[in-house]
């Protein structure tokens, strides 16, 4: 039965109801059922009405269903072709990610060894010759200085080993002011190293003399009043005012200054 035909049936029922309520002098025992056949036919006819909305809306419905599942296969299949377009994309970025991480793994550690140099270093300058301390202050300050990047500690650290090197493979020779332990304040001498290891530091006007090499508490000076001629020679010979010649100067291996200082 369509909508309209049972809306016609549902109206002559109403009808049939209501003109059996209007001839009846009293109350009608009917009235009731009347009552209850009334929301029954509203109840229906709204049944009725929604049926009608789906039955003309279900193609609109089941089309768009379809549609929307089409659309979803398409996006699937872009999408499996998308992952398989860049799996070796992927593949390398996550290589790439990987050596990232070990690389940032390799440079925390020469970082914590770096570090560790720097602070040996600056440990052991009190032992360097005064000359070649007095040439590294300004990379033995920057070492020192907070927030260093790797970088910048590898090269004020190679620069700082490569100076000492170059140091320790040469004689070098000049005047300089020193301060030595009993001796009254700072004083313009002449001193010449040999390397690392030793060095003379000589007064000519006071006729006095001191070796020096690394102690115990760092770079110390020994005096060495009998040394004054052989350290006038060998500086005389080093700036070519002499001929070359053996010249025996006093030394110590393989013992600290301090341990032979008296001997």
């Amino acid at each position: 039965m369509t909508l309209s035909r049972l809306r016609i049936v549902l109206s002559l029922a109403s009808l049939l109801f209501a003109s059996r309520s209007n001839g009846a002098p009293d109350a009608d025992p009917l009235e009731p059922g009347t009552k209850a056949a009334s929301e029954w036919i509203k109840t229906r006819l709204e049944t009725a009405r929604v049926e009608d909305e789906w039955l003309s809306s279900k193609p609109l419905l089941e089309s768009t269903v379809g549609g929307l599942k089409e659309r979803a296969e398409t996006l699937e299949e872009k999408r499996d072709h998308l992952k398989a377009k860049t799996a070796k994309d992927r593949e390398e970025i996550e290589a790439m990610q990987a050596k990232n991480a070990a690389a940032a793994d390799d440079l925390l550690a020469a970082e914590t060894r770096l570090q560790a140099l720097s602070a040996k270093l600056a440990e052991l300058r009190p032992m360097l010759p005064p000359r070649l301390s007095e040439a590294l202050e300004l990379t033995f300050r920057s070492l020192s200085g907070p927030g260093l990047a790797v970088g910048q500690r590898m090269q004020l650290t190679m620069a700082a080993l490569g100076r000492c090197a170059a140091f320790n493979r040469s004689v070098t020779c000049g005047e300089e002011v020193l301060s030595i332990e009993g001796e009254q304040g700072s004083r313009s001498l002449e001193a010449i190293y040999f390397g690392l290891s030793h060095a003379y530091a000589l007064d000519r006007a006071a006729g006095k003399a001191w070796y020096g090499a690394p102690g115990p508490r760092g770079w110390q000076w020994e005096p060495r009043p009998e040394a004054a001629r052989p350290v006038a020679a060998l500086i005389a010979i080093y700036n070519d005012r002499a001929d070359p010649d053996f010249v025996g100067v006093p030394a110590t291996l393989g013992q600290p200054v301090a341990e032979n200082a008296g001997k």
